[in-house]
């Protein structure tokens, strides 16, 4: 019997609980007002990579032809890719990128781990604006419906 009550009084307790927590006003979380700056990455060029590279050979796959053709695209200028409605400009190639705190660059010269960042434009609108890694050119995939991109290599000034 003593078993009993004792259910019976934690079981009222939990129905009161429950019920004082329901009438409570339900208080949903506004997002945050505050316009927080989202810092973009330094990315810092050394004037010896500016002066050895000119371009980067960039792989464009039609994907509804199945077809893959090679573009050597200036550093710095856009290009238009024939045969489509596609600009890209690469705004800089780093051989060895690297990053660190708030700075993008690279640990040397030599192409370790090759990145060139790019802004893809269809039509004048922007489609991607990012890295594409050779060593990793899953990294950040551009996804777009019929066109694939990949950075094959680079052009030292030069050739």
């Amino acid at each position: 019997m003593l078993q009993l009550l004792t259910y019976l009084l934690f079981f009222a307790c939990v129905l009161t609980a429950c019920q004082e927590q329901s009438d409570k006003p339900y208080v949903r979380l506004k997002p945050s007002t505050s316009h927080q700056t989202v810092r973009e990455k330094t990315v810092i060029v050394p004037p010896e990579v500016g002066r050895r590279w000119k371009a980067v050979k960039l792989a464009v796959i039609d994907k509804t032809r199945g077809k893959e053709n090679i573009f050597v695209v200036p550093i710095g200028t856009p290009y238009v890719i024939p045969r489509s409605a596609l600009t890209i400009t690469v705004e800089a190639f780093l051989p060895a990128f690297t990053m660190g705190g708030t700075t993008i660059t690279t640990s040397s010269n030599e192409p370790e781990n090759p990145a060139a960042k790019v802004k893809i434009y269809e039509n004048g609108t922007p489609v991607f604006m990012g890295w594409l890694f050779s060593n990793f050119p899953n990294t950040h995939a551009v996804t777009h419906p019929k066109y694939g991109f990949s950075l094959i290599g680079v052009v030292p000034v030069g050739k």
